[in-house]
């Protein structure tokens, strides 16, 4: 059967201080922290979101609907959203807006050589800039004329979300299953890091990402983990 789907258009005018009215973007995101920061520009900006924490989940909403904006984390837990984004790209009808999505800057090749529109460093905090990223990337057609008013405006995360990161972390961790599960979850904390300004925790995690880690390095970040989980309960 041909794929006769249409993107999710807006239902009615955008507005400066919503410029993504009606638009459905489709979030593929497997940290609950940063897809809450996420979820948060987009009601903002006027816009319906959905969420994927994986590519198979993420497939299966693009067999169900088309959006007018897919933003891929390229660090996804059974594979690399490049493919997502080759994929969102060949449809018979495609994605109009495809942005990548890393903590890592380096990975940013990686997802325009697939065929991103363009990229996101992690953490995304300022709105604006978010809106501009979007709206640059999406055709006139779809985006209209309307411009954001711009600004200093953050989102912040619900702590919860961040607590389930620290604790599926954690869980990843404890089982050592083997090396790639190991160096995905080093990917996944010191994304966490650089979200939460934690240091500390970044270069522990960037230490068991690299190839081989000692065992030392490994308990270390199991340490900092568990220690920022304990915080975490507090609140």
């Amino acid at each position: 059967m041909p794929d006769t789907m249409s993107p999710c258009l807006p239902a009615g005018p955008p507005s400066w201080a919503r410029p993504l009215f009606g638009l459905t973007v489709l979030v593929v995101e497997d940290s609950r922290f940063a897809s809450e920061a996420l979820r948060l520009m987009c009601v903002r900006s006027g816009a319906r979101i959905r969420r994927a924490d994986c590519l198979r989940a993420a497939r299966r909403h693009l067999q169900t609907y088309r959006p007018a904006v897919l933003i891929v984390d390229i660090g996804l837990p059974d594979g690399s959203g490049a493919e997502l984004i080759a994929e969102a790209k060949a449809l018979p009808v495609p994605v109009p807006a495809v942005l990548g999505l890393s903590g890592d800057p380096a990975r940013a090749t990686e997802a325009l050589r697939a065929g991103a529109d363009a990229f996101l460093p992690k953490p995304v905090e300022s709105l604006a800039l978010f809106q501009q990223a979007v709206l640059s990337v999406l055709p006139s057609e779809v985006r209209g004329t309307v411009l954001p008013q711009g600004g200093e405006d953050t989102v912040t995360p619900d702590p919860l979300a961040l607590r389930d990161d620290l604790s599926h972390a954690a869980e990843v961790l404890a089982a050592r299953r083997d090396a790639a599960a190991t160096g995905y979850v080093a990917q996944f904390v010191a994304g966490i890091a650089r979200a939460t300004h934690d240091e500390d925790l970044e270069t522990a995690a960037e230490a068991v990402a690299r190839q081989r880690p000692s065992r030392a390095a490994v308990s270390r970040l199991c340490g900092i983990v568990q220690a920022r989980l304990d915080r975490a309960a507090v609140f």
